[in-house]
């Protein structure tokens, strides 16, 4: 082989050689790092861009596509310790004319954490409040999503600011009783009456904890590499301490019943989406909103736990979807009528 053919390989292997190694020593060193990485890459495909905004000294992160059309904005409220890229599995199956607007709630990720802030859901609900103000997201009303702490936090919102709202979609909504003891409910019972209520199975700290919390919270066993598993508590170590504090906050007695205590309030139509087989909230709440709303709409996922979001995407987003069809296609008829 001709030498200067011989050193055009060398060099091609060894440049394609550095990405590749730097890639395995950031999974095997760094797993936070690429997972961080996975989010900005999803982000960019999808459209979404992030954006800040001030409402007084109070910051609020979010992420958005498309601007406000004829059809209504949809704004997304994501759960307990999560952030505004849950949504990413389902902004794909959205189409990219929609105004989506995807919000890291109160002391989440990007938006303002404060020792002086109210947690609660309706402290909550107003720090959104604020947040829809700012943007401007009201100047018209407007398609409010929410799934667990989100939806709690979505319900209220839709009772105490009807004005904003023209419809809601809940997923697997915290804030409701239960005639019916979910797995998690059983192990918080099991952890309070040993005293060990500091293990609270939905803020892991080591791998085996994280795996576990995937179990609980998801009906399909998704099969995560043990360095995922460490990147993803790395992740949220640093932020444990205000998860504890946020956690308690909200199943306190001023906020466990929150949605309970507001939906007979709520006069937007509604959707409510969850999955048969939750572990985290009993699938029950969803006949109590049935039967305290007058516009309800139930869509009960089968082989489907409370991750909806992560486990089944697509059928969630043609659910919105439909459900914004027939709402539209409805508010047509009173039109021509």
């Amino acid at each position: 082989m001709d030498l200067d053919v011989l050193n055009m390989f060398v060099i091609a292997g060894g440049t394609l050689a550095i990405p590749i190694l730097a890639f395995v020593a950031s999974f095997l060193l760094w797993p936070s790092a690429l997972i961080r990485i996975y989010y900005w890459y999803w982000r960019r495909a999808l459209g979404m861009q992030v954006r800040y905004v001030n409402y007084e000294d109070y910051q609020f992160c979010y992420s958005y596509r498309g601007r406000p059309g004829y059809r209504p904005s949809i704004l997304m409220l994501h759960g307990f310790s999560a952030h505004k890229d849950m949504w990413l599995s389902i902004v794909k199956f959205l189409p990219k004319n929609l105004h989506l607007v995807c919000v890291d709630m109160p002391g989440h990720e990007g938006t303002t954490r404060s020792a002086l802030d109210d947690y609660s859901i309706m402290g909550q609900a107003k720090r959104i409040h604020q947040f829809v103000e700012c943007i401007k997201l009201n100047k018209r009303p407007f398609h409010l999503v929410g799934t667990s702490m989100g939806g709690n936090v979505a319900g209220v919102y839709a009772a105490q600011y009807p004005e904003d709202i023209c419809s809601l979609t809940l997923i697997c909504p915290a804030g409701l009783p239960s005639t019916n003891d979910s797995k998690f409910i059983k192990q918080l019972r099991e952890l309070q009456e040993s005293e060990c209520i500091d293990r609270i199975p939905l803020i892991p700290s080591t791998p085996e904890e994280m795996a576990d919390m995937l179990k609980l919270c998801s009906y399909v066993r998704f099969k995560v590499p043990q360095q995922i598993l460490q990147g993803l508590v790395d992740v949220r170590i640093p932020h444990n301490d205000f998860y504890r504090k946020l956690f308690l906050e909200i199943v306190d007695e001023k906020s466990r019943h929150s949605l309970q205590e507001n939906m007979g309030k709520i006069k937007a139509p509604t959707q409510v989406i969850w999955g048969k087989q939750d572990q985290v909230l009993d699938v029950s709440g969803a006949q109590l909103l049935a039967s305290a709303i007058p516009d309800c709409h139930v869509s009960i996922l089968e082989n489907c736990g409370h991750s909806v979001v992560v486990e089944r995407p697509r059928k969630t987003a043609n659910l919105m979807l439909e459900f914004l069809a027939l709402l539209h296609n409805a508010g047509n008829s009173k039109k021509q009528a």
